[in-house]
C-alpha cells in the first residue's frame, strides 16, 4: 500500500465515525452474471436496524435512499420486516425489508463478513417495485430486472 491508500478497514472506521455506518458499493459482474448493489456496515449501531443491501441501483441512489431509512430510524421511525410497506418510496410505492442469511451469501457481503469477524450479524434486503409497481417476488415483475435485482432476502408469501 502506498502511503495514500487505506486499508478497507480504515475506510470503515472512517465512514463509521463520520456518517455513523459505512457504505460498501459492490459493481457488477459479468461472468457469472450479477447485478451491482450497495450495502451498509454498522447500521444495527447507528439506527438500531439491519444492515441493508439495495441490488440494482447506483451506489448514489442507493446511498441516498439508505440515507432517508437511517434518518428515519434515528428519528424514531419503527420500520417492520418481512412485510409490505408504503410510504418510504415516492408515489405510494411499495417497498419491503426482507431478512437476508448471510450465512448463505457471504461471498456478496466479504467486507461485512470481515468487519464483523462472521456471518453473525442481521442484514435485510430493501425490495423495490419495477416500473409496473410489481415487486421482484410477485409473478407480475419485468424479467428484465431480474438480473439487476435478484432476491436473496427470505420473501413468505403465505401473507
Amino acid at each position: 500500500m502506498s502511503e495514500f491508500e487505506v486499508s478497507p478497514a480504515e475506510r470503515i472506521e472512517f465512514m463509521i465515525s463520520t456518517d455513523g455506518f459505512a457504505i460498501e458499493a459492490v459493481a457488477p459482474e459479468h461472468d457469472p452474471p450479477r447485478g451491482g448493489y450497495t450495502y451498509t456496515i454498522g447500521f444495527q449501531d447507528h439506527a438500531g436496524f439491519a444492515d441493508v443491501v439495495v441490488f440494482g441501483l447506483t451506489p448514489v441512489a442507493a446511498r441516498g435512499l439508505i440515507g432517508l431509512v437511517a434518518e428515519m430510524l434515528v428519528d424514531g421511525t419503527q420500520i417492520p420486516i418481512g412485510v409490505e410497506l408504503v410510504g418510504l418510496l415516492d408515489n405510494e410505492l411499495r417497498c419491503c425489508f426482507a431478512p437476508v442469511d448471510v450465512a448463505a451469501h457471504p461471498d456478496l457481503f466479504a467486507l461485512a463478513v470481515d468487519w464483523h469477524g462472521s456471518p453473525d450479524f442481521a442484514m435485510v434486503q430493501l425490495l423495490y417495485p419495477d416500473r409496473n409497481g410489481f415487486l421482484p417476488y410477485e409473478a407480475g415483475f419485468d424479467q428484465r430486472a431480474r438480473f439487476a435485482q435478484p432476491v436473496v432476502g427470505r420473501v413468505d408469501l403465505s401473507g
